[in-house]
């Protein structure tokens, strides 16, 4: 089915609720811009060629703009970990994909698209040689520093474009029962021509608004593809939202003009992870937000049982 192409509201930018506060702050330290006026002006640019790329809702609604991974339960964590080991690689996955919708390709669809969240985590400290971000397509990430002013010089995280189906991009790994860090070195990421080579290597992978773009079966496969990526070390966790349910199943996504969209529920995300790892070396966890704290219009839905699920899933 055919993406809906409502023309742009700058008033969805009042409903952002951002005009004041931190996030507001944090718009103006990044982008260097401090008059409140002249920052919308400069987002609602980078917006309307974000747009041309593609009809995204996240788009129209300046949801991009917004951070949220630092809202994850699992985000203290993730700050923990890379104060214990400094070397540890963290991945931010957008939509790596290409899937097959009807006669549709469906690329991304993503609140993160211009690298928004990955800026946050460096921002909070992590190193920027340390962490890398991948998608489809490299655009948005190009508007990124476009909107953020930066430059690869001056904001020098990696990024790999690429398919994460496709197996010369990441090919299909055994989940490791090792608990002792690998004797391979671990790769410069400026370097890295596919995911592959970081199998078993990942020790922070951040996924969200992502699972829900594909069928059972595919968010199956890719949570096995995402499992082979992560380093056995303690610690070592995947972890993101996206769209759930109280019982897992079909839903109607309103934004992609009511294609059918799976979701699983908290039960069933986590007996899927505990069956990939083996037993009693992983803690996971899942709840279902009906609230849009994480990403409002993701609960544009048909019923009361839609939500946000908020999840982790951290090697013991």
């Amino acid at each position: 089915m055919d993406r809906i192409k409502l023309p742009l509201d700058e008033n969805l930018w009042d409903a952002l609720q951002i005009d004041d506060g931190p996030e507001l702050e944090y718009l103006k330290s990044q982008t260097g811009i401090h008059d409140p006026d002249t920052l919308k002006k400069h987002i609602m640019a980078v917006q309307a060629k974000a747009y041309e790329y593609s009809p995204y809702f996240c788009i129209r609604s300046f949801s991009f703009a917004r951070i949220r991974i630092h809202r994850l339960p699992a985000y203290p964590a993730v700050m923990s970990l890379v104060r214990e080991r400094p070397d540890a690689i963290m991945l931010d996955l957008g939509s790596c994909c290409t899937h097959k919708l009807g006669l549709k390709l469906l690329d991304t669809y993503r609140s993160n698209l211009v690298g928004t969240d990955i800026r946050k985590v460096a921002v909070d400290g992590y190193p920027l040689q340390n962490l890398l971000a991948s998608d489809l397509r490299r655009e948005f990430w190009d508007l990124g520093h476009e909107l953020f002013q930066s430059t690869p010089g001056t904001f020098p995280v990696s990024f790999l474009a690429g398919d994460v189906f496709d197996p010369s991009f990441l090919t299909l790994a055994s989940v490791s029962t090792s608990t002792s860090a690998s004797s391979t070195p671990s790769p410069a990421l400026s370097n890295l021509a596919s995911l592959t080579t970081l199998n078993g290597q990942t020790s922070i992978l951040h996924a969200s608004n992502f699972f829900h773009l594909f069928d059972e079966q595919k968010q199956t496969e890719l949570a096995y593809l995402l499992a082979g990526l992560l380093s056995p070390l303690p610690g070592s966790m995947i972890f993101g939202f996206h769209v759930g349910r109280e019982k897992k199943g079909w839903r109607r996504d309103i934004l992609c003009s009511g294609r059918q969209m799976f979701c699983h529920s908290p039960e069933s995300w986590i007996q899927l992870w505990e069956s990939i790892f083996p037993k009693g070396t992983v803690r996971v966890e899942a709840v279902l937000q009906k609230q849009g704290e994480y990403h409002p219009s993701l609960l544009v839905s048909e019923g009361p049982d839609d939500g946000v699920m908020v999840w982790s899933c951290i090697r013991l």
